[in-house]
């Protein structure tokens, strides 16, 4: 990114097609056909609404190793990276909780979709070294040691594209939002002492807490749904305890119940998805696989021992191919800091 003597915006991207050229003086407003430039003048106007100012324009080139409409946080990788730079370039002076909540802004406002707040979140305030528990109603995080020895995160792309706003991603935020109506309409007593009226969200209930309530719940997709959120919170708050005890093989298998609750309650993964998890699980040096991202296509992960990652590759890559028809993509991952810029 380089700053203009004039107001013009000049966007390039080394792997998608066509320049958009903008003014920093516009009405930003969503155009289907303007392609990756929303994401970024979603961002120039939410720093305008919160009161950002721009002295000039400026050009930007943008790279990226990450699959596009992968399920693996493209769109939020661009949106914290450019908040990030445009911050420097023009002395905004972003914090990183600023730039996390700006990028989630301008998915609802800009994008029009009811994304979450942890891809954003974690691509700004990333460790190395760490995983972060993130609670998504308060923020507040906690660094854990993500300690993985011989072992690595291998993700596996299933090809076939999704997007967030053209799948069931809000359908689903919806069905939550409805599973916690139903909850607090019906007023019903906890074991713990509190009533479900007075729940702020899903995820404040405790496993215990929901089955004392489910029957509120009488739609029995509804019901699916808000299980699995209940479910894998308290997987979440396990797989916490499983690394800091440096506990590898719990965390695999909390990996495979996850998948498979995203599969039965959820209904976010399809034959692609579940044929990478079911075959990555068989696999020798796998300790466990799931799902990653919104669904519906996209990637999933899993955790390997660094000396079977080739033999593992191939294999599911082979399974995978004759089952769907077409192949996989997989790459190795590791960890790092987060939104930064990088000296050449």
């Amino acid at each position: 990114i380089r700053r203009r003597a004039d107001t013009k915006i000049i966007y390039n991207d080394l792997h998608f097609d066509g320049t958009f050229e903008f003014d920093i003086n516009d009405d930003f407003c969503y155009k289907k056909e303007n392609g990756y430039a929303n994401y970024l003048n979603g961002i120039l106007c939410i720093i305008k609404k919160r009161g950002g100012k721009f002295d000039g324009g400026f050009e930007l080139l943008i790279s990226s190793t990450i699959p596009p409409a992968g399920g693996i946080s493209s769109s939020s990788a661009l949106e914290c990276g450019f908040a990030y730079a445009v911050s420097e370039l023009f002395g905004l002076n972003l914090s990183r909780k600023d730039i996390a909540l700006i990028g989630q802004q301008s998915e609802h406002e800009f994008m029009n979709v009811n994304c979450g707040i942890m891809d954003q979140f974690v691509i700004a305030t990333a460790k190395v070294n760490t995983a972060e528990l993130l609670d998504c109603a308060t923020l507040a995080c906690e660094y854990v040691p993500l300690i993985l020895g011989d072992y690595r995160f291998v993700v596996m792309n299933t090809n076939k594209k999704r997007q967030l706003a053209d799948s069931k991603y809000n359908e689903r935020r919806a069905q939550c939002e409805e599973a916690l109506a139903n909850l607090k309409a019906a007023a019903l007593p906890l074991p713990d002492g509190a009533n479900t009226k007075d729940l702020p969200n899903l995820c404040s209930l405790s496993v215990q807490d929901f089955n004392a309530a489910c029957s509120a719940i009488k739609d029995q997709t509804i019901l699916r749904r808000a299980r699995h959120v209940v479910t894998e919170n308290e997987r979440v708050l396990k797989a916490v305890a499983a690394l800091k005890a440096g506990n590898l093989r719990e965390l695999g298998e909390l990996l495979r119940q996850s998948h498979a609750s995203l599969r039965d309650d959820y209904e976010v993964t399809g034959i692609e998805l579940d044929t990478l998890a079911d075959a990555a699980n068989e696999q020798e040096g796998c300790v466990g696989a799931r799902m990653t991202g919104a669904g519906f296509g996209g990637c999933a992960i899993a955790l390997v021992h660094k000396d079977k990652i080739d033999s593992f590759i191939n294999n599911v890559q082979d399974i995978y191919t004759k089952k769907i028809g077409h192949q996989a993509g997989f790459f190795a991952c590791s960890t790092s800091d987060g939104a930064a810029a990088i000296e050449s």
